[in-house]
C-alpha cells in the first residue's frame, strides 16, 4: 500500500502461516505463542493477541480483498464477544481464564483494530465496536478530575489509583491520542478536547527535558516512576502530534522533530545491528536492553508511515502549543 513491490508476497505468506500454525479454530481462536519451528507452545486465548490479530487481519483485508481473512476477523470478533465479554458488559477479560487486575491496553489496541477493519470494510459492525471503545475510554479508563490515564483496573474497571502497581505511561497517553484522532476523522465524534490534553500532559510531564526522550511512566502524582525509555513511547508521541495536527492544524513540526532526533540519537543510532533498534535506555540514557523485541516494528513503521502520509502537509511555522487542552490536575473534560 505504500508502494513496495515486493511487499504484498511477503504479507500474503505471513498471512498463511498465521492460519496455519496460529489459528486452533472458531472455538478457541488465535494460539498466544509457537514455536519457531510452529509448533502451538502457549494455546492461552489472550486479549491482547487477538486484538492485534484483528489488525493485522484488517490492513491485509484492505490490501487484498481476501475474503478469508474478513471471516477470520468475524470469527476472533465472536470469540471476543461470545467468551472474553465481561458479565458487567463494560469491556473484556485480559484472558481466559480471567484474570485480574483488568487493562486499559489491549481495549484500545481493539479499538484501533476496529477503526482498520471498518475502513477496509465498511461494515458496521466493527464500527460500533470503535464507537465502543471510544465510549468506555470516556466512562471508565480516563480520569476527568485529574485528566490521567492510568493502566491498571479492578473488577468493576475502577482504577486501582492507590496500589504501587499501578503506573501511568506517557506513550499511551499519545497512543490514545492518536488512535481517537482517527475515530474522529472517521466518524466525526469530537475528540479535540482530550486529544488535547492527552497530548499536551504527555509532553509536559512524561518527557526527559535533556534527551528529549519520553519517560516510561509515571505515578499518579505524575511524578516519573521509571525515568528510562523504551522505543516504542517515543514513537507514539510522534503519532500523537500528527493526530492532534490532523483535528486542529496546531504544528506538529517542532515535537515530531525533537522526537525523531532523540530517536535517532539513541534507539536507532549506529549502535544497533542495521535495521535494528535498541530498545531500552536507562535513566542516564545508556542503552540497557537484553533482546530486540519485534513488537517495537509495529511502532517504529506505523510511526513513520504516518510522517510519510502528513509530510507534505507539515506546517513549517512555529508550533502553536495546544494552550486551550484541559491542562492535568484540572476538571475540565466532562
Amino acid at each position: 500500500m505504500l508502494g513496495v513491490a515486493d511487499a504484498l508476497p511477503v504479507a500474503e505468506e505471513l498471512f498463511a502461516y498465521l492460519l496455519d500454525r496460529c489459528w486452533q479454530g472458531p472455538d478457541k481462536g488465535w494460539a498466544k505463542t509457537i514455536t519457531p519451528e510452529g509448533a502451538i507452545l502457549d494455546p492461552t486465548p489472550d486479549f491482547y493477541d487477538f486484538a492485534f490479530c484483528l489488525f493485522g487481519l484488517g490492513w491485509f483485508y484492505r490490501a487484498t480483498r481476501n475474503t478469508d481473512a474478513l471471516k477470520l476477523a468475524h470469527q476472533t470478533l465472536d470469540i471476543l464477544e461470545q467468551k472474553f465479554r465481561h458479565p458487567s458488559g463494560k469491556g473484556f477479560h485480559n484472558q481466559l481464564p480471567p484474570t485480574l487486575p483488568r487493562q486499559q491496553n489491549p481495549h484500545m489496541h481493539l479499538m484501533e483494530a476496529a477503526l482498520v477493519l471498518a475502513q477496509a470494510s465498511g461494515e458496521a459492525r466493527f464500527r460500533d465496536l470503535a464507537d465502543e471503545m471510544a465510549q468506555l475510554f470516556y466512562s471508565s479508563f480516563f480520569q476527568n478530575r485529574t485528566n490521567i490515564l492510568p493502566e491498571f483496573f479492578s473488577e468493576e474497571l475502577t482504577p486501582l489509583i492507590e496500589s504501587n502497581l499501578n503506573r501511568l505511561e506517557p506513550g499511551h497517553h499519545f497512543e490514545w491520542a492518536w488512535i481517537l484522532s482517527q475515530h474522529q476523522l472517521l466518524t466525526g465524534q469530537n475528540h479535540e478536547i482530550i486529544v488535547q490534553a492527552l497530548v499536551s500532559g504527555a509532553e509536559k510531564y512524561g518527557i526527559d527535558p535533556n534527551t528529549q526522550l519520553t519517560y516510561n511512566s509515571l505515578d499518579k502524582n505524575l511524578v516519573p516512576i521509571d525515568r528510562g525509555s523504551r522505543t516504542w513511547p517515543n514513537t507514539e508521541r510522534i503519532k500523537g502530534w500528527l493526530g492532534l495536527y490532523e483535528l486542529t492544524g496546531i504544528s506538529p513540526w517542532e515535537s515530531v522533530g525533537k522526537c525523531c532526533n532523540a530517536l535517532f540519537s539513541h534507539h536507532l543510532s549506529e549502535t544497533a545491528p542495521p535495521g535494528m533498534w535498541v530498545d531500552a535506555f536507562d535513566h542516564a540514557a545508556r542503552p540497557k536492553s537484553t533482546d530486540i523485541p519485534s513488537s517495537t516494528f509495529y511502532h517504529l513503521f506505523l510511526a513513520f508511515s504516518e510522517i510519510m502520509r502528513l509530510g507534505n502537509r507539515l506546517p513549517k511555522r512555529k508550533v502553536q502549543k495546544p494552550e486551550t487542552a484541559a491542562p492535568y490536575g484540572v476538571d475540565r473534560v466532562n
